[in-house]
């Protein structure tokens, strides 16, 4: 299928130089940053939908394969650029067994397209069924989908019965306890508003350090998830989330609970400033997919 895809598929692009910058920081999606010109650059946004279940998680490596790899390996295909001048980031890093409903990535080339219908449609055509391009659109040369992002949005399921739905087994953790909601509701309150959340921090895995008032990962849902399912099961008082915040240790909240599966927790959306998202002059509009059309046969009367 791919194959097919690439020889019937033309390069939409035009050389343009109508965009430019004065310089950002680019991170490569490993820890390596560096401080790249972007002078007649053209920056691109998807929006990207995945079943994370086979895929050990978003960040860049070809084995196990990763969401990242994927994605970009189509995009080298189809804009014949190498990997250091395309700088495909995306916004979150999602562990193995996490999906996403609303990831964001960005990318660069030296060049504008004509449309964005055919690159869409060239990327779902090369990528396999679990990972599909929403949206493409142009945006400011600011415009970062990590270091930009205001706002993440994560939902976590969980099936609630004696008996698992098997139809949910992939997007849902079963939990066959019988759970308090209210409980579980009046605990979450305790994680609104700005605190230290260094129990719930995961070391991080590019070596930075992480303002644990500040920066929420999807490793601290599954650790909150996890906590809060002891005390929906009445194991622990609601109250407990207090304690552990206090501590400010992660050996604290290791002795409470565990961290949650990850196959429950979906990336809804991601946010960022109206601004960020406007098209640069020029550009093309942005491509949410078409519809296959069918052209009529008329038959001519005898």
């Amino acid at each position: 299928m791919a194959s097919c895809v690439l020889r019937s598929w033309r390069l939409p692009f035009a050389m343009s130089n109508q965009l430019s910058g004065n310089g950002c920081t680019e991170d490569f999606g490993n820890g390596a940053e560096r401080c790249v010109h972007v002078q007649d650059l053209w920056k691109w946004r998807l929006v990207l939908a995945y079943d994370g279940t086979k895929y050990s998680g978003w960040q860049y490596q070809e084995r196990p394969t990763t969401v990242q790899y994927m994605v970009e390996n189509a995009l080298l295909k189809i804009t014949k650029l190498g990997r250091k001048d395309l700088h495909f980031v995306g916004a979150s890093r999602t562990d193995a067994g996490v999906h996403a409903w609303g990831q964001v990535a960005h990318f660069t080339t030296p060049f504008s397209f004509d449309q964005l219908e055919s690159l869409h449609a060239g990327l779902n055509g090369i990528l396999p069924h679990d990972i599909r391009v929403r949206e493409i659109s142009a945006v400011q040369p600011k415009f970062h989908a990590r270091y930009s992002a205001t706002k993440k949005t994560y939902h976590y399921k969980i099936y609630n019965g004696t008996i698992m739905d098997p139809f949910q087994h992939a997007y849902a953790y079963h939990c066959a306890h019988k759970l308090n909601v209210d409980a579980m509701r009046q605990a979450a309150e305790y994680f609104i508003g700005k605190h230290n959340f260094s129990a719930f921090i995961t070391m991080s895995r590019d070596g930075f350090p992480k303002d644990p008032r500040r920066e929420i990962f999807h490793f601290d849902v599954l650790k909150m998830v996890a906590l809060l399912l002891e005390i929906g099961k009445e194991a622990l008082p609601p109250d407990i989330i207090l304690d552990v915040l206090a501590s400010c240790d992660r050996r604290r909240l290791a002795k409470l609970a565990c961290v949650a599966q990850p196959q429950g927790l979906c990336l809804i959306s991601v946010s960022y400033v109206a601004t960020d998202l406007e098209p640069p002059p020029g550009s093309p509009k942005s491509c949410f997919g078409r519809h296959p059309q069918i052209n009529k046969c008329i038959l001519p009367y005898y």
